[in-house]
C-alpha cells in the first residue's frame, strides 16, 4: 500500500485541512502503528486508504492499482476482496452467530459454501475461540469479541487490514493478547497492516510507528 502526497481538506470558505502531503508505504507483512492526538485525521487518513474517503490531491495505490482513479463501485469490490477491517467497537452483527459473522466476507465474495465452512472454522481456531462459532456476539467477552472480529478481517486472505483503535475497549492484559494476536495472524498471512491508535504500549508492538501533526506523517519512537 502507497500513499503519496495525500492531502484532505473539509468544509467550504472556512476549510480545514485534515491531511497535508501525507507520504506512506507499507509492505506485504509489515505492521505500522500511525499515533496522534484526537481529531488530528487518523480516522480520515484511514477512510481514504480504504477508499471510502477521496483525497483532494495525491494518490493511494494498493497492489499497483490506484484506488484514488477508481469509480465507488470499482472501490467497493476491492474493498470487499482485498482488505479487512478491525474496530474499537467489534462491529459484529447481533443477529449473527460468531461463525457466520466470520464468514460473512467469504459470503459477499461468493464462495462456497462447504469451502466457506471450512475457512472460517478454521480462522476461529486461529484465534482461540474455534469452540465458540454457534454463540452470539451477545455471549463473548470483549477479548472474544475483538478475536471474532480479528478472525472476521482475515478471513479472506486480504491484502491489506485497517485497525482502528482495536484495544480501545479492552483492559490491558487483553489488549496485550490480542495485539499480539492481530500481528501473529497478519505477519503468517503476509498481509501488510495499518493500525491507528492513542497507545503507545498499542504502538510498540509495530514495525514502525508514525505520528501524524498538521505537518504531515512523522517517524516516531514509543
Amino acid at each position: 500500500m502507497k500513499l503519496r502526497g495525500v492531502t484532505k481538506s473539509y468544509g467550504g470558505v472556512r476549510s480545514r485541512t485534515v491531511l497535508r502531503d501525507v507520504v506512506l508505504e507499507v509492505g506485504r507483512g509489515e505492521f505500522v502503528a500511525i499515533m496522534g492526538e484526537s481529531g488530528i485525521g487518523k480516522s480520515t487518513l484511514l477512510n481514504v486508504i480504504a477508499g471510502l474517503d477521496i483525497p483532494d490531491a495525491g494518490t493511494v495505490m494498493l497492489d499497483e492499482i490506484e484506488l484514488t482513479a477508481l469509480d465507488d463501485h470499482r472501490r467497493t469490490e476491492i474493498r470487499r476482496r482485498s482488505m479487512g477491517f478491525v474496530f474499537q467497537a467489534f462491529h459484529l452483527l447481533p443477529h449473527l452467530t460468531v461463525g457466520r459473522n466470520v464468514r460473512l466476507p467469504l459470503d459477499l465474495l461468493g464462495v462456497d459454501p462447504a469451502n466457506a465452512a471450512q475457512r472460517m472454522q478454521a480462522m476461529l481456531d486461529a484465534v482461540g475461540i474455534g469452540a465458540m462459532a454457534r454463540d452470539y456476539p451477545r455471549s463473548l467477552s470483549g477479548g472474544e469479541a475483538q478475536r471474532a472480529a480479528i478472525a472476521r478481517a482475515l478471513v479472506h486472505e486480504p491484502a491489506l487490514v485497517l485497525a482502528d483503535e482495536p484495544t480501545g475497549n479492552l483492559d490491558a492484559e487483553n489488549a496485550a493478547e490480542v495485539l499480539s494476536l492481530l500481528r501473529e495472524q497478519v505477519k503468517q498471512r503476509g498481509a501488510a497492516c495499518v493500525l491507528v491508535t492513542h497507545s503507545a504500549a498499542a504502538a510498540r508492538s509495530a514495525d514502525r510507528v508514525y505520528e501524524l501533526t498538521t505537518a504531515g506523517l512523522m517517524p516516531r519512537d514509543v
